[in-house]
């Protein structure tokens, strides 16, 4: 990339939204791909991150986060295997935990197979292989960094069980010295000096005590010597931990010569990781910005709706609407100084560099960025005393680079274009600048104060004002753009405003040409219009929506209406089956009770009974409607207050008021207000009480995380918010989850397992190992 497209993505702020991107990151490699990130050189390259993007934005909000914080660095220590080298205990730990992330990733996306649509995420799971013999292989040869595992070899296992019988042997060999000849020591201990076990001795008896001087104190006043008693011993355990240095290499070289024949697989799970790193760090910018994916296109149509600069608080910033290439190709802006001109400015040309980096962007759903090959931007001043450069110099120099540079479809962002020279000058300048960027395929977007660049917008095809808005009364700047509309200098209004005496604005504008005062009283009028219509449009929204709201509640009204009324009916008709089917088994019963005990009784008159059973069956089976009795009519309108229930639905209602001139009376339905006249009302029951035990159904819980940071709880908040997690993530059908609560003191540690035991979703618990926080985390596995 060119120094002035670097210079551009500086003065645009793309680094700074990149540290953000990185600060969502998991391993090393991937904050540091964030931080090189850049726009893509094609528009299917960006279509596919942002893509990429969406897709881990779904699975983030649907599933949480794969657990990468296994991700090591391991292409060093591949490359050492590969020339014969023998990885050192970390080196080997650290691919063991790639190999781990590789497979805990891989059954991350397996765990939905099938429920989801096919996203552009996928390819790059179904690539991911691991290796659980050769993980499993690491992790139980070696237990940490600084220990191997007895069993990792059966001469491992054999040599050391001798070297702890040698040790016991020498030290009961000194206990009992210690016991016969305790008169002679400084002090009944057993120590080591330059790996032999030896004894203090006074300097006194140093003759008393046969054996060898390892070293004496700062005083003199004793001696570490080595009896002769165990010097035979201690030579044997020093060849013994000999045979073990050599047993560990070995088990060392074979796991390194493993490595290296899987080195290649391990290397691209890696690099796969790395990717997916990176990807889901763009899905948690998104989520944390509010953002939306783009459209992105190549037909030079840019129409940022809603837009906010992602560096600005989302809280205090007020979005923006800018579009470029519908209808014109290039904007002049202008309005005052501070009124957000070179903000517009600036989130055009860094949403358009970020949609190319494949990152969502903070504007509203629908948004549409034009694809460009670069993006160019002359802002701020960088006036130079030590080069001797006038603010207009070194804008100007910029300038000339970027006419040199720009090519067709290339996006140029002039800010405050053709100042710091003569007025009539720059204008002319920024007039000429302006035509040849546009000759050039360029898409132009200019700040300005000048006036002949207003009119130069008004009269040229391709061209368009806009400005900033600015309200006279407040003196402050709304931050609004207005495309269209020329802006306005204001200077009379705002210094009247400010206390300037009248008798010298008037002075000041009997010195303004008669065709400037007479552009600014059109820009006036143009304004005050603009003003009505949006006060017009605005209302018309309004009545628009709340026609839309009260549709809205009528169909669900209606909706609600024919569900009840349909299970009502449903409910009837299921009564009114199970009383027939009970009263005809029991007729059928006690038939056969009367043919047993009557065997008089012909088959005639059974076969009547039965037809009479037909028949009061097709009775019951015709309209199950119930018939309203009579007495569970109101007489006269229910007072307002009472409580009563609409005939057709069985719903419950509040009266709000007497009938008005048609009889209908006005209720009060859930949150709806409907009317009824009074033959569909009926007198309420008594509601039923709930029946212990009842489970109200809650809204679909938030994406829970795989793991829960307990770190500063106190152990009985971090206990509580643990088992809210587990919760969590019992619902989401997790299967592992890891609990992060440090090492410290352990009382939270044991705080947290004590719970774990008793929680009945919980299948079994471990300390994590080498790699996943060892004992400062708890991988948790779930039923």
């Amino acid at each position: 990339m060119s120094e002035l497209l670097n210079k551009s993505l500086k003065t645009l702020e793309l680094p700074r939204v990149l540290e953000m991107l990185a600060e969502f990151a998991v391993s090393a490699e991937a904050k540091e791909r964030c931080l090189a990130l850049r726009p893509a050189s094609d528009i299917e390259e960006a279509a596919m991150r942002q893509n990429q993007t969406g897709a881990a934005r779904a699975m983030l909000e649907l599933r949480g986060s794969p657990a990468l914080s296994g991700v090591k660095p391991v292409a060093a220590a591949l490359s050492r295997a590969d020339l014969g080298g023998v990885l050192n205990t970390r080196e080997l730990l650290d691919i063991a935990a790639t190999l781990r992330a590789a497979r805990t990733v891989k059954a991350y996306s397996a765990a939905h197979k099938g429920r989801e649509e096919p996203s552009e995420m996928d390819g790059l799971f179904r690539r991911l292989i691991g290796d659980k013999p050769l993980e499993d292989h690491i992790t139980g040869c070696i237990l940490s960094e600084e220990e191997i595992a007895d069993h990792a070899s059966g001469e491992l296992a054999s040599v050391r069980r001798q070297i702890k019988t040698v040790n016991n042997k020498i030290r009961e060999t000194l206990n009992r010295f210690i016991s016969s000849q305790g008169k002679y020591l400084q002090d009944a201990l057993i120590t080591q000096r330059g790996g032999r076990f030896v004894i203090p001795v006074k300097s006194e008896h140093k003759n008393d005590v046969p054996g060898l001087l390892h070293d004496v104190s700062s005083s003199g006043a004793t001696l570490f010597i080595e009896p002769t008693a165990v010097v035979n011993a201690s030579n044997e355990l020093r060849e013994l931990e000999g045979k073990e240095r050599k047993e560990i290499e070995r088990i060392l070289a074979e796991l390194s010569a493993e490595c290296d024949g899987s080195g290649g697989l391990i290397l691209e799970d890696y690099e796969i990781l790395v990717t997916i790193d990176t990807i889901f760090a763009r899905a948690k910018l998104a989520s944390d910005m509010g953002a939306s994916q783009p459209i992105l296109g190549q037909d030079g149509v840019t129409d940022l709706r809603n837009a906010r600069h992602p560096l600005l608080p989302k809280g205090t910033a007020v979005p923006v609407s800018v579009w470029l290439g519908k209808r014109f190709d290039t904007l002049v802006i202008t309005g005052p100084n501070t009124g957000g001109k070179t903000v517009t400015l600036k989130t055009l040309g860094l949403l358009t560099l970020m949609a190319a980096c494949g990152l969502h962007i903070p504007a509203g759903e629908g948004s549409e960025v034009a694809f460009c090959n670069a993006v160019y931007a002359d802002i701020g001043d960088e006036q130079s005393i030590a080069q001797s450069l006038s603010t207009f110099s070194s804008h100007m120099r910029n300038i000339v680079a970027i006419l040199e540079a720009a090519e067709p479809d290339s996006l140029v962002l002039f800010d405050e274009l053709g100042a710091g020279t003569d007025p009539v000058e720059g204008a002319a300048l920024a007039v000429a600048i302006i035509e040849q960027a546009r000759a050039q395929g360029c898409r132009v977007a200019a700040t300005t104060h000048y006036a002949e660049l207003k009119t130069y917008a008004m009269s040229t095809p391709g061209v368009e004002n806009a400005s900033c808005e600015f309200d006279v009364e407040t003196l402050r700047p709304t931050y609004r753009l207005l495309i269209g509309v020329p802006g306005r200098s204001n200077a009379f209004a705002i210094s009247q405003r400010l206390g300037l005496p009248g008798h010298i604005i008037d002075a000041a504008k009997q010195r303004v040409g008669v065709r400037d005062a007479a552009f600014e009283d059109i820009l006036t009028k143009l304004e005050s219009q603009r003003t009505l219509l949006e006060n017009d449009r605005a209302e018309a929204e309004r009545a628009l929506r709340q026609s839309e709201a009260d549709k809205r509640k009528s169909e669900e009204l209606r909706a609600l209406t024919e569900r009840e009324y349909g299970k009502a009916a449903e409910s009837a008709r299921v009564e009114a089956r199970r009383i027939i089917n009970e009263a005809r088994a029991a007729a059928e019963e006690a038939a056969r009770e009367i043919a047993r005990a009557k065997q008089a009784a012909s088959a005639e008159e059974l076969a009547q009974t039965r037809r009479k059973l037909n028949e009061a069956e097709d009775e019951l089976n015709g309209e199950l409607k119930p018939e309203t009795p009579e007495e569970n009519l109101f007489e006269r309108p229910p007072n307002p207050g009472t409580e009563v229930m609409l005939a057709a639905t069985s719903t419950r209602a509040v009266v709000l008021g007497s009938p008005d001139k048609n009889g209908m009376i006005p209720l009060q339905a859930g949150i709806m207000k409907i009317t009824a006249s009074l033959n569909d009302l009926r007198p309420c029951p008594p509601k039923k009480e709930k029946k212990s035990g009842s489970v109200s159904l809650a809204s679909a819980p938030e994406p829970v995380s795989t793991e829960v940071d307990l770190r500063g709880q106190p152990a009985d908040d971090g206990v509580l918010l643990m088992e809210r997690f587990i919760d969590d993530a019992v619902m989401r059908k997790l299967e592992t989850v890891t609990v992060i609560h440090g090492k410290g003191t352990g009382a939270l540690r044991a705080a947290v397992q004590a719970a774990l035991k008793k929680n009945k979703s919980v299948k079994g618990f471990r300390l994590g190992r080498y790699g996943e926080g060892e004992a400062g985390v708890t991988v948790v596995t779930l039923r």
